[in-house]
């Protein structure tokens, strides 16, 4: 069961910094780079994805303090809905206009 975790917390990293990535300098993964329009919304998803990833993975290895399951059920599947949600509106949402800020 080890390994399984150990494989989330490893995959919640690689998400962790390819937001970090989306948000510093606009990066998205080369199978996401068409479709995205907004890099900084979709990094901001990408930390709210994998945040509760490693969290989750440290609280099982008991290398953090301990939570009661209410709260790291409920806190992981909030941060994680949001970030998915914030994944999709970085695809979805029209890409912002550049230099149109006089309303014409």
């Amino acid at each position: 069961m080890a390994w399984f975790v150990g494989a989330g917390v490893a995959l919640g990293a690689l998400l962790i910094a390819s937001g970090i990535a989306s948000l510093r300098t606009g990066w998205v993964p080369p199978w996401v780079r068409r479709r995205v329009t907004r890099p900084r919304l979709f990094g901001v998803g990408a930390l709210l994805v994998g945040t509760p990833e490693v969290v989750q993975g440290l609280l099982y290895f008991q290398s953090a303090f301990a939570l009661s399951w209410e709260v790291r059920f409920l806190g992981g599947n909030l941060l994680t809905f949001a970030g998915l949600a914030l994944l999709v509106a970085g695809h979805m949402l029209p890409p912002k206009a550049a230099g149109h800020r006089d309303g014409h």
